[in-house]
């Protein structure tokens, strides 16, 4: 069967006005939206549309966290996607242990392709789908502002800091996606309720023979420095006068 396997991941909404909890050991997420990464949400409506075009005949979506993540992926499901698979686990997932498990995932689901978001806005690692292509030994494409599929080959072009710039790879391989690749689809009451019935399969991180190793403690959190609040002004000579008294000319 071909198959996408979308990967998402929980997040702080982005709305969300980030709080550092009083004693710096995190971020404040107790009665806080939480949400699809937005970088994967992009990723899940290239997969549909994939899918609609009859490039595809499933989607499935993937995560690994807490219990709560089954909302987000409900989310997922009301989206368009055929079914949900959730590693259910309380600990701290990072980058090389979330791409093991997806590994897992992928060697259970075989799919031809793999699609997330470039990076999860709550840490901006940016590293996960690099590592599941290099665990599963196949092509990567990242950053992706236009993905077309060709067959067993993927062409992709990519948003690098000289411009845009186009590849190819063979499939079955791994593909992130960048902002500007679409504009995720509305989620209307119906498929919410539709969603409610589609398979959702939870599966206990042990029984995937993955540990969730902690290879990074993070020491303190801190909010990012207050800005100073800006002045206008009149002409370019006022400008160059207040950059002088700032020390910066």
């Amino acid at each position: 069967m071909q198959r996408i396997l979308v990967g998402i991941k929980r997040v702080v909404d982005y709305n969300v006005r980030i709080r550092v909890k009083p004693d710096g050991t995190g971020v404040i997420t107790d009665g806080v939206k939480m949400s699809v990464n937005p970088f994967d949400e992009i990723a899940l409506e290239e997969a549909l549309r994939i899918k609609e075009r009859g490039g595809a005949e499933e989607v499935v979506v993937a995560t690994v966290g807490p219990a709560d993540c089954q909302q987000q992926l409900r989310t997922c499901l009301a989206m368009g996607a055929d079914r949900a698979l959730h590693v259910q686990t309380d600990a701290r997932i990072e980058s090389l242990t979330a791409a093991r498990l997806l590994l897992k995932l992928v060697e259970r689901e075989q799919p031809f392709l793999v699609l997330m978001g470039k990076q999860a806005i709550d840490n901006d690692n940016g590293q996960t789908g690099q590592m599941l292509a290099a665990l599963w030994n196949r092509p990567q494409a990242t950053f992706a502002s236009k993905l077309q599929i060709d067959g067993q080959r993927a062409q992709v072009t990519r948003e690098v800091d000289a411009g845009l710039e186009t590849i190819e790879i063979d499939l079955p391989g791994v593909v992130t996606v960048d902002l500007r690749l679409n504009e995720p689809r509305y989620v209307k009451l119906p498929d919410i309720m539709k969603a409610k019935k589609k398979p959702l399969e939870t599966i206990e991180l042990a029984t995937l023979g993955v540990e969730a190793q902690q290879q990074l403690q993070p020491v303190r959190f801190e909010p990012p420095a207050q800005r100073q609040k800006g002045i206008k002004v009149k002409d370019a000579a006022e400008l160059v006068a207040a950059l002088k008294q700032k020390g910066l000319l």
